[in-house]
């Protein structure tokens, strides 16, 4: 996440905004907001997985990284599940992907 904040000035040029959620509890969710300069979400439940098609972590109670890329109308352009910290969406490849997507547009 913080790589997304190191990112802020280009993802903001883009129209980019990042969110992020948790099952951590508030107070947890403001202490890693506190290092990102975007909203964290918190008290991620099972139910809110399940509606996101995502996996949920049984042994920990936590649901696994799950990242979407959207439209401005909100239609999802790019989805990612993982069940680690591993091949997770970088700045640098929504960036790529963002400005693809204006420019494929730009060509119609």
């Amino acid at each position: 996440m913080v790589g997304f904040t190191e990112h802020k000035e280009e993802l903001d040029a883009l129209g980019i905004r990042v969110v992020a959620a948790s099952v951590d509890p508030i107070d947890k969710a403001k202490e890693v907001a506190a290092e990102t300069n975007f909203p964290i979400g918190y008290g991620v439940t099972r139910e809110d997985a399940d509606k996101l098609g995502s996996w949920w972590e049984e042994r920990r109670q936590i649901i696994q990284p799950s990242e979407f890329v959207l439209k401005g109308d909100n239609s999802i352009v790019n989805s990612s599940y993982s069940d680690g910290p591993l091949v997770r969406l970088q700045p640098s490849e929504v960036i790529g992907m963002v400005n693809h997507l204006d420019k494929m547009a730009a060509q119609k």
